[in-house]
């Protein structure tokens, strides 16, 4: 796979300066469009053999372009900030909103190959990794990012042969890093497992680009052009490509019957069962949350129903057993102008709790398969993708110790016409009532079906829905503290 990229590639002098000029030109009529346009972000990815000249052609890249539509970020070792999250988190954070680059040094790829020369990792983690980075570059190039995946090489010879001469140069031997020297002794490792990564994550959206590196002008012209090339086809296109899933489309079961539909409706508690359950619960969050065992783990809920179901009020017993600096309620509406300027799951990673703390959704990312289905605010194709996208957000989740409880507050249609009634003649309630919700409520057959697919398809072993029987509240709030201090409890003995 590297054997073109030691041959010795170079371009003269008077051919580079006289390529640069149209070059540069172009490059910044493309990124202006871009802009203009704002459909999609430029993902630049830098990666391979230390000395063949990263640095320097990213250095170039903002001398030819604008350099205030470029975001160099470099992913060193983790900040405490992000040791505290899932590994993910810190990528997410930075991806660049439509009409802008991202180039990142350090990314997935760096650390997952170092961690592998180092002996931190085994082949079968590797290969884990590798899988869910092609499901991440998969979805990012779904939402529309165009991936540009550089592996700027050298052989071993042209590595120490390029080392000792910057070495003997006063001016330039402080490029020279221990990292660079290092590599000469890994240097097997690294390009072995390099190639294994490439074979694995060169996708026809996300191409892998090997470059040599010996050779400044030939580098730079070489990253110049397939980015000005990518970036001009991309501009082109006007459409986004549509997907045509090979499977049938999503109906109804045969007999109409789901998990939502066959829930018991009646279960109530009385009020003196009620306030004694409810103390008890909230009393058993609070100790919980306390726990030394949580400083391992974050709590995320996932608040979800029909409308008028009760949400509201059962965040508010939740969050009634806990000190407010213990929790954070995160409230989902309409995306706002920086939301759409990112991939859909950005809004959420940007909430994921740091380890001790607890986020609650108020609505949540399953807004795509619920209201965005519904009502058509997205593609057929975006939706139907969605679950497995969610289904690898989730496990992220899990794996790195996030407790994910999910909830559906469910209720009848004869109950939500009595609590719209209510909202409309009791004064301090009137605000919670809306056209939207009227509107909602002549879609219920549709809505149902969205929420029988979400359950199942989502309701995984690691992230499963615990649907709440909400016609009486007292009773939906009860189950929903029980839920929490079951699921943190299971994790604190999983530990």
């Amino acid at each position: 796979m590297f054997e073109s990229a030691e041959i010795g590639h170079s371009i003269d002098k008077e051919t580079y300066e006289k390529a640069v000029l149209e070059l540069r030109e172009a490059l910044l009529d493309a990124q202006f469009e871009l802009k203009e346009q704002a459909r999609f972000p430029v993902i630049i990815l830098i990666n391979g053999v230390e000395g063949a000249g990263k640095g320097e052609t990213v250095k170039l890249l903002n001398e030819w372009m604008d350099p205030r539509l470029i975001h160099v970020e470099s992913f060193l070792l983790p900040t405490d900030e992000e040791l505290a999250r899932p590994p993910q988190w810190r990528f997410w954070r930075k991806l660049p909103p439509k009409g802008t680059t991202g180039i990142f040094f350090g990314n997935w790829y760096s650390q997952m190959i170092y961690a592998r020369v180092e002996g931190d990792i085994k082949d079968a983690r590797l290969d884990q990794a590798i899988g869910e980075v092609e499901s991440f570059e998969r979805m990012l190039c779904d939402e529309g990012a165009l991936i540009f995946k550089f592996w700027f090489h050298l052989s071993k010879k042209q590595l120490k042969e390029r080392l000792k001469t910057l070495e003997k140069d006063p001016q330039r031997s402080w490029q020279i890093s221990p990292l660079d020297w290092k590599q000469t002794e890994v240097y097997d490792r690294f390009v072995r497992f390099g190639e294994r990564v490439l074979r694995r994550t060169s996708r026809d959206y996300a191409p892998w680009y090997v470059i040599e590196g010996y050779d400044e002008n030939y580098r730079s012209l070489s990253v110049g052009r397939i980015i000005l090339e990518g970036l001009q086809a991309a501009l082109k296109v006007t459409e986004r490509r549509a997907h045509h899933p090979h499977a049938a489309p999503l109906v109804a079961s045969l007999d109409n019957r789901n998990l939502v539909a066959s829930l018991d409706l009646s279960r109530a508690l009385d009020k003196d069962e009620y306030k004694e359950q409810l103390a008890t619960e909230q009393a058993r969050l609070s100790g919980l949350m306390r726990d030394k065992r949580m400083r391992g783990h974050a709590l995320m809920a996932v608040f979800e129903g029909n409308d008028a179901a009760g949400k509201g009020g059962a965040i508010r017993r939740v969050t009634g057993a806990l000190d407010p600096r213990q929790y954070r309620t995160v409230p989902v509406a309409a995306p706002t102008e920086e939301e759409r300027a990112q991939p859909y799951l950005w809004r959420f990673w940007r909430h994921v709790p740091a380890r001790g703390q607890f986020t609650i959704f108020d609505r949540s990312w399953y807004g795509r398969v619920l209201v965005e289905r519904v009502e058509g605010f997205c593609s057929q194709s975006d939706w139907l993708r969605a679950y497995g996208e969610i289904n690898d957000f989730e496990e992220q989740l899990y794996n790195y110790g996030i407790v994910l409880v999910k909830f559906w507050l469910s209720i009848d249609k004869e109950t939500q016409m009595q609590r719209f009634k209510e909202r409309e003649e009791i004064a301090f309630k009137r605000y919670k009532i809306t056209e939207d919700d009227w509107r909602n409520r002549d879609k219920w057959d549709l809505y149902a079906d969205a929420v029988g697919d979400m359950v199942d398809r989502t309701s995984t072993e690691i992230a499963p829905w615990t649907l709440v029987e909400a016609n009486d509240k007292r009773f939906a709030r009860v189950k929903v503290l029980r839920t929490l201090n079951e699921a943190l409890e299971a994790a604190f003995k999983s530990k």
